[in-house]
């Protein structure tokens, strides 16, 4: 979804992006990300080896995740306007796993000429844990 970015002047702290849903992760989003990225660790898509060191099944890449989380940012700010995207990695994702992905603003700035908006980021599951954590930076008109 993408919609048009909002103003400076209209953004104020405490504002939210439309949260993205995923309603439920498959172990075909895991490989398919894993041919995306290059990453083919087994541990993401072969139940064998993840389950022989403890894991219940395989388990989603962390950028993954953090891929999803950064499409809420652009979807809200446009393809263009990112300038930092900073997060933290806390819970595994697992298939069946329904996350959803938010943005709240938390600040506002003016620097090097870009008016910034600065928003934290979350990612929780459908237990409402936070499997990521974060913040990031985008430059509004």
């Amino acid at each position: 979804m993408t919609t048009t970015a909002p103003a400076y002047d209209a953004l104020h702290v405490g504002d939210t992006a439309p949260p993205l849903v995923v309603e439920r992760l498959t172990r075909t989003n895991f490989v398919r990300y894993a041919g995306a990225s290059g990453d083919f660790n087994p541990m993401h898509h072969d139940d064998t080896i993840a389950t022989s060191v403890g894991n219940p099944s395989v388990f989603g890449h962390g950028m993954l995740t953090a891929g999803l989380m950064a499409r809420v940012v652009k979807d809200w700010f446009g393809p263009t306007a990112l300038r930092r995207f900073q997060v933290r990695f806390s819970k595994q994702v697992w298939p069946g796993d329904q996350l959803t992905c938010t943005a709240a603003v938390i600040a506002k700035r003016e620097e090097d000429g870009e008016r910034l908006i600065d928003v934290a980021c979350s990612v929780t599951n459908q237990d409402g844990v936070e499997v990521l954590s974060g913040t990031a930076t985008a430059v509004a008109a």
